[in-house]
């Protein structure tokens, strides 16, 4: 690709921008397009014909920038509907199992930010599905599973500041308490 016409695409990175930002959800996310979309331009610049126009071409490609981020999108949703599915259907520990539990557990509980311990409290403790606690909090199934996986994380850490290694084994002998 000629130098003259990849300062030709620089100078029009604001018309272009606008271009992505009217088709995504940020302007954030239509930065890194537009950036994916240059870098792209360079290695693909040996598609472009003579007596193509630039602009044009670079259009198309950020065209195909655009749908390539809502296929990576919906393919991220797919697989985050997926998990909250096995989330969902895990089978819930019985009550032995809830006896032998860690007694720190709501004293850590408590020390997370509180949209960590509201999911962890809906669905652990209440015994609510996902996708209830989804739609009273008006997010997607895929996003209160990750949501409940990191709590779950957040909890594991803050359980073995307080306790140390007592609350990690599934250990009925915790001495912490």
């Amino acid at each position: 690709m000629p130098t003259n016409t990849i300062a030709d695409l620089f100078q029009q990175r604001d018309q272009f921008l606008s271009f992505i930002r009217k088709r995504v959800e940020s302007s954030a996310t239509a930065e890194d397009i537009l950036q994916s979309a240059y870098v792209r331009a360079m290695e693909k610049s040996s598609s472009l014909r003579s007596g193509d126009s630039i602009v044009a071409w670079f259009y198309r490609v950020l065209r195909n920038a655009v749908i390539d981020h809502y296929r990576h999108r919906a393919a991220e949703d797919r697989a985050f509907d997926g998990w909250a599915q096995d989330v969902a259907t895990e089978t819930q520990p019985d009550s032995l199992a809830e006896d032998s539990t860690c007694h720190c557990v709501l004293g850590a509980l408590n020390k997370l930010k509180p949209t960590y311990s509201e999911i962890l409290r809906e669905v652990e403790l209440d015994g609510k599905s996902l996708e209830a606690v989804a739609n009273a909090t008006g997010i997607t199934a895929g996003n209160a599973a990750v949501r409940v996986h990191r709590a779950r994380q957040s909890l594991k850490k803050q359980l073995t500041l307080v306790c140390g290694t007592c609350c990690t084994s599934a250990s009925s002998n915790c001495t912490c308490s």
